[in-house]
């Protein structure tokens, strides 16, 4: 597995919170988030440089990657890695809101693949989140790239239950009848295209 003093992978800097964001830095502190998600990442896929993951207090501005740099500033109030992912590997990302749909399925993929409960939990989690987003702002924001919330958690709850229908009995309903049959398609489809960086 690489480590900090290995040339390719991902890296991370920790950076020190502003006052406003120090509860979030503890909480992913104290529950290693970032150094968990940088070790599997690390562990899953073999990419063909660093990418420098700093985190930051951003007030506000979002996370966001810098290609040219291969840096991911990391805002304690905004995780995410998949986009850089994304432009490392030079996967195909066709059609509208591509590389936001893409970072979703990504997502998804890493959760689901070793067929673990926890990993399931953690997808059905976020697609909660998007439906309390949804609840309280009913109205999607036309600038958004992302799909509209509510979109977003029938997808994470259409790839649960396509990947472990048995075990996700109470998603079932007639509209996700495809999702058992979709799945595979989609996992097949990113792991095609992770092939050649995959760790053997």
């Amino acid at each position: 597995m690489p480590t900090a003093a290995t040339h390719n992978g991902i890296r991370r800097t920790p950076g020190e919170p502003a006052p406003a964001d120090r509860a979030g830095a503890a909480v992913l502190k104290q529950h290693r988030i970032a150094e968990t998600v940088t070790a599997d990442l690390n562990a899953y896929l073999d990419l063909p440089h660093r990418i420098e993951v700093v985190a930051r207090s951003c007030a506000g501005e979002g996370s966001g990657y810098d290609p040219a740099a291969h840096r991911i500033e990391l805002c304690y109030d905004d995780l995410t890695e998949d986009h850089a992912l994304i432009d490392t590997l030079g996967l195909p990302v066709p059609g509208d809101r591509a590389e936001e749909d893409a970072a979703d399925r990504f997502a998804q993929l890493m959760l689901l693949r070793e067929g673990r409960p926890d990993g399931e939990r953690t997808l059905l989690t976020a697609a909660r989140g998007y439906d309390l987003a949804a609840a309280a702002h009913p109205e999607p924001d036309p600038d958004d790239e992302h799909a509209p919330d509510p979109a977003r958690a029938e997808s994470h709850r259409c790839a649960t239950y396509g990947a472990a229908p048995t075990r996700n009995p109470d998603l079932a309903t007639p509209l996700r009848t495809h999702c058992p049959h979709t799945w595979p398609r989609t996992r097949d489809a990113w792991t095609r295209d992770l092939a050649p960086f995959l760790r053997r």
